[in-house]
């Protein structure tokens, strides 16, 4: 059946019309999905920004004495202040004193690594310390690194020592943090990561990135608040 112009007319309004509507509700479509897409990604943006989440210090993954003598072919920072102990050595006798504590290594304190040896300790019977020597006012001293016990080795040093300097992996820092890091000071302003450089192992209290933290600061002891990652308060310990 032929329909009259009158009819043809509308049929093509009405298509012209749904066509318009279709082509609206993609549109509207295509942007709310864009819009979920940028905001579902604003936060790793956000992460992004930050140089620190790209520094990759490198490693050396010892697994026995002579790959960890590879810490001998520069030097080496303390990663976590007053975390580790180290002991006065005998080098005549090859024997660390492990009885007598000569103190914990600083906040990215620089040491040359002369040798790593294994020695037995009175404390942990039945396997060995794995040692790092080093000299202090001329004086020798070993810092355990890791354990050794029926030709099985378990050496921790990456998590102890940077091989590369902190200056050069953390360069993105301005000149004012590294002066207060070097002088042992927490400021305001600083990120948690550069009040441990300055002043070593914290204990914290509550998580996240609004809390309080507590240092030994080698005797000196301090409170440090945070809020939003960032020091807002530092008062010395009761």
């Amino acid at each position: 059946m032929a329909l009259d112009s009158e009819t043809r007319k509308k049929i093509q309004l009405f298509l012209a019309a749904a066509i318009l509507i279709a082509g609206a509700r993609a549109a509207y479509i295509v942007y709310e999905r864009h819009e979920e897409r940028k905001e579902a990604a604003q936060p790793k943006q956000e992460n992004a920004l930050d140089p620190d989440y790209y520094v990759t210090p490198k490693k050396l993954h010892p697994y026995d004495l002579k790959s960890a003598r590879d810490l001998t072919k520069q030097p080496v920072w303390i990663q976590v202040g007053y975390g580790n102990t180290y002991y006065p050595y005998n080098p005549a006798r090859r024997h660390a004193d492990f009885l007598h504590e000569a103190g914990t290594l600083g906040p990215l304190q620089k040491l040359q690594i002369t040798d790593v040896v294994a020695d037995n300790s009175p404390r942990t019977p039945g396997e060995k310390q794995v040692l790092a020597l080093f000299s202090l006012d001329s004086k020798s001293y070993a810092v355990p690194i890791g354990v050794e016990k029926d030709g099985d080795y378990k050496i921790y040093s990456d998590q102890i020592f940077f091989i590369q300097d902190p200056h050069d992996l953390y360069k993105h820092w301005p000149a004012e943090v590294w002066n207060a890091i070097e002088s042992h000071e927490v400021r305001p302003g600083m990120n948690e990561l550069q009040a441990d450089f300055a002043v070593g192992l914290g204990i914290p209290e509550g998580s996240g990135s609004d809390r309080t933290v507590k240092y030994s600061n080698g005797g000196n002891a301090l409170v440090v608040t945070y809020r939003n990652g960032k020091v807002t308060q530092v008062k010395p310990a009761s």
